[in-house]
């Protein structure tokens, strides 16, 4: 049984996959060429905060996974992150997997893989809070 930790990861990938036009993976390499409709790529991140509540035993927690967007140019890399938030926006429980999911402020770069035109890219943090019940976090 998967952990709640990779269920809501695998929610959030499930999220991005869903956009339309872009290539979507988990945790790979950073790329050498960018897909006409660009790449997203979701990483796993770390958990930031995680507060025990007893009776019942609970542990709330609050997850940083990180979205990598890499596209031709600003404009469709603003587009992908806009598509980004409104998807998250729209359903802040990703189906159920969490109890809030919410879309950070961007963090912008130009990256130039060697022998590659440049790449509009962006680091956008996505906050996953969940609850899991018993004796372990995870």
């Amino acid at each position: 049984m998967p952990t709640a930790r990779e269920t809501t990861i695998t929610a959030l990938l499930a999220v991005v996959q869903n956009l339309p036009g872009i290539t979507a993976l988990r945790n790979a390499a950073w790329p050498e060429r960018v897909p006409a409709g660009g790449l997203v790529v979701v990483r796993d991140g770390e958990t930031i905060e995680e507060e025990v509540m007893l009776s019942p035993l609970a542990y709330g927690i609050v997850h940083r996974a990180d979205v990598e967007v890499f596209a031709a140019d600003e404009a469709q890399r603003d587009a992908i992150i806009a598509a980004l938030a409104a998807a998250v926006a729209a359903d802040r429980t990703l189906g159920g997997a969490v109890e809030w999911a919410e879309v950070g402020s961007p963090d912008f770069d130009t990256v130039a893989p060697e022998g590659s035109a440049a790449v509009a890219a962006a680091t956008v943090p996505v906050r996953l809070m969940f609850t899991v019940l018993g004796d372990a976090a995870s």
